[in-house]
């Protein structure tokens, strides 16, 4: 697509992406098909094509409004458009730099900004969020309906084996996950504990800077990235074989260091050796399948239905690994239809957008159930929680899953 840069944004790291970006596309609209914002509102505008043209006008000099930040707001940043494209239009990289110059621009409300910082800090902050999460799980039961959905119950870790092999992998621990579900990342350590490799944190290490970025804190994030990376190298110099995401959504966003440190002498050739060392967990134990399956005990098979995020299917462009791994582990995978789309979860997107966001829930737990799961698994705190909150079934990491079926006698 043709496209001239308005005069401020020539030469500028912003204008140089968008142009990028925008003149991989054609506008052949397959994208509207699975964007779950279009599919929901039916408006062009608020599909990735509809966006693309209000970027592209930014980008060429118009003056951005409320309405162009609204329907930017409500994209979930899934990328299945980027999955459905045949013209490989990196369209999040597009809307990351889109929303930062819209914001400037535009600016937020008071009430909005505020919302936000509160977000950011209290998310972001596992001391802040832990006090809030035990202080609504004690009131629990005194709570509404629609506030007790949105708080889950305690739920213990179990035993974390301590460091005794000679292999070594780090793991993120996470913002939120460690308060809402520690039971994740003990059960990734017991797992791989068994597989003769030992799982320790970086105490150093923190909020991956997903949460930044998304609300387009963009300095904040960076500094969050370089954190991590001061934190990990050393471990990575000592031997450490990888970096373990058991949270698909900080997973997708330290893959991503690479290119969001690409421009700082200091960390750009630091953050591409932390990125390249990352790994989701579904790709670190499908290399140790044989013998994962091996030491498997094969209970009464039940029936689960796998929800794949956005973030690890469109992402970071893994599919089948987890539903591979938990068939390995005897368990009966139902049918789900429309498995691409977006839970509605998406980080903060769910409390910024909860109208489209329940609407997509409600979807998405009506494929789930179709197959009549006793169990639902997933591969993202986000996504758990979200999805959690509009059903009785259980929903689960799948690790938590396959670390069952090693522990059963």
């Amino acid at each position: 697509m043709q496209t001239t840069l308005a005069p401020q944004y020539q030469g500028t790291p912003e204008g140089d992406v968008a142009a990028s970006v925008l003149r991989a596309c054609v506008h052949c609209g397959f994208c509207l098909a699975t964007c779950p914002t279009y599919q929901v509102l039916g408006s062009e505008l608020d599909s990735p094509r509809g966006r693309i043209y209000l970027m592209k006008q930014v980008f060429e000099g118009a003056t951005p409004t409320d309405k162009t930040q609204l329907h930017l707001d409500r994209c979930l940043t899934c990328r299945n458009c980027e999955t459905t494209c045949p013209s490989g239009v990196q369209y999040g990289k597009l809307l990351d730099v889109g929303r930062a110059v819209v914001e400037a621009a535009v600016g937020r409300s008071v009430s909005g900004a505020l919302t936000r910082s509160a977000l950011k800090r209290g998310l972001s902050s596992p001391t802040l969020f832990n006090t809030a999460l035990k202080l609504g799980q004690t009131a629990r039961g005194l709570l509404p309906g629609f506030l007790r959905d949105k708080v889950p119950a305690a739920d213990p870790a179990g035993a974390w084996p301590a460091p005794r092999h000679a292999r070594k992998m780090l793991v993120l621990e996470g913002c939120v996950q460690p308060g809402l579900k520690p039971g994740i990342n003990a059960a990734t350590a017991r797992v791989l504990d068994r597989l003769g490799i030992s799982l320790i944190v970086a105490n150093e290490a923190g909020c991956c800077g997903a949460l930044a970025h998304h609300l387009n804190d963009h300095d904040d994030a960076l500094a969050a990235m370089r954190r991590n990376i001061d934190a990990w190298l050393p471990h990575l110099d000592a031997g450490v074989e990888a970096i373990v995401m058991t949270a698909s959504g900080c997973g997708v966003m330290v893959k991503d260091y690479g290119w969001q440190l690409r421009d700082d002498p200091a960390y750009a050739e630091k953050a591409a050796r932390i990125s390249a060392a990352t790994k989701d967990i579904s790709e670190i134990l499908l290399t140790e399948r044989a013998a994962l399956k091996a030491l498997t005990a094969h209970l009464p098979a039940k029936r689960i239905a796998y929800h794949p995020p956005c973030t690890l299917q469109h992402g970071q462009k893994l599919t089948g690994g987890a539903e591979a791994l938990l068939t390995d582990a005897g368990f009966e995978l139902t049918p789900v239809a429309d498995k691409h789309l977006c839970c509605g979860s998406a980080g903060t997107y769910s409390l910024l957008q909860p109208e489209i966001a329940g609407q997509l829930k409600e979807r998405k737990l009506s494929n789930l159930h179709a197959g009549q799961p006793e169990l639902i698994a997933t591969a993202n705190i986000g996504c758990l929680t979200h999805l959690q909150s509009g059903t009785s079934t259980p929903v689960k990491h799948w690790v938590e899953l396959l670390d069952e079926t090693l522990a059963a006698p």
